[in-house]
């Protein structure tokens, strides 16, 4: 175990989200009890301007630094979600710190919409990252030269780090904290903190039933719907086709035009989807939950989990 305190800051920007702070910071500060004392974080505020008073989801708050007169080095950064997140291109003091001073640090990195701070500072080119799903497309454009994966919970490329939306720093935070002092300290504090164990950087960011609502066209959403109530049944694309009265090969077109998915890939996707919840929620044999979620065998479940959420399933049950 470490025992000399790892400096993290968390930079707050204008009308910054409150959980992108408080979530982070909760799951470093539980590092020093759960851990008795012989790892420790210590945790500090920057505010992204020249005032150390910064206007956080309709409250007020008082950072401890702000970039113009923090005066110690930084193991890790991350950088706060906002609502604001267009004005990150207009902040150039903060885009010139950022440039200056993230060279010099072990990690760095955002939750949410911190991402766009990043990749106004041109720290987000030729990465792998993530933010958001409502503002992934945002960020794609913006950022042209970043691969922008809208349905990952964090993603790290190198010294960066980038989460989705909200709660989901909290996520990136037990990956941080496992990286530097195991696993078995990171399944504490997410217990202690009463969140799930730690949610592999690759699942999705929201199910599938959402995705669902999605659709506009009343005959792919009506489809949808039952595909979500027969999900035992044969799911191959002759019968979701038949079940729309078109070809399989016009149907095939309709369905990736209107959901952005191949029918194949919806399907798939769900029955993960249900898998995880009854591997979340029941101690069913994996080989009950792949009968009961349409796979033939285990095995295929098995790869389908692989494409899907980054793991086996036998090793998503471990998490929870």
């Amino acid at each position: 175990m470490h025992t000399k305190p790892k400096i993290v800051v968390i930079a707050i920007p204008p009308n910054a989200q409150s959980l992108d702070i408080s979530g982070p910071l909760a799951a470093f500060r539980e590092v020093q009890k759960q851990s008795n004392g012989k790892a420790k974080y210590e945790v500090k505020l920057m505010s992204a301007t020249e005032s150390k008073t910064v206007e956080v989801d309709g409250m007020t708050i008082t950072t401890d630094t702000t970039i113009y007169d923090i005066g110690f080095p930084i193991d890790t950064l991350l950088v706060a979600g906002t609502d604001d997140y267009h004005k990150a291109f207009e902040m150039l003091a903060f885009q010139q710190w950022l440039q200056q001073n993230t060279p010099n640090m072990r990690r760095y990195g955002s939750v949410c919409t911190g991402a766009f701070f990043l990749g106004a500072s041109g720290l987000l080119n030729g990465k792998r990252v993530t933010t958001h799903w409502q503002q992934a497309a945002a960020l794609a454009k913006c950022c042209p030269e970043a691969e922008v994966h809208p349905d990952s919970i964090y993603i790290q490329d190198g010294a960066l780090c980038t989460s989705a939306g909200i709660t989901a720093g909290i996520d990136l935070s037990l990956k941080l904290i496992e990286d530097d002092y195991g696993r078995e300290l990171a399944l504490k504090i997410a217990r202690r903190l009463v969140v799930f164990l730690r949610r592999p950087g690759g699942q999705s960011q929201f199910s599938t039933h959402l995705a669902a609502q999605i659709c506009d066209d009343h005959r792919i959403k009506k489809l949808q719907q039952w595909i979500l109530d027969h999900i035992k049944n044969d799911l191959s694309l002759p019968v979701l086709a038949a079940k729309v009265s078109m070809s399989t090969r016009n149907f095939s077109r309709v369905f990736l035009k209107e959901t952005g998915s191949t029918p194949a890939a919806f399907v798939e996707e769900l029955r993960v989807d249900a898998a995880k919840r009854l591997l979340e929620d029941s101690d069913l044999y994996l080989k009950e939950i792949a009968h009961r979620c349409g796979f033939t065998n285990v095995d295929l479940m098995r790869r389908a989990f692989i494409r899907r959420v980054g793991i086996g399933p036998s090793d998503y049950k471990k998490r929870f």
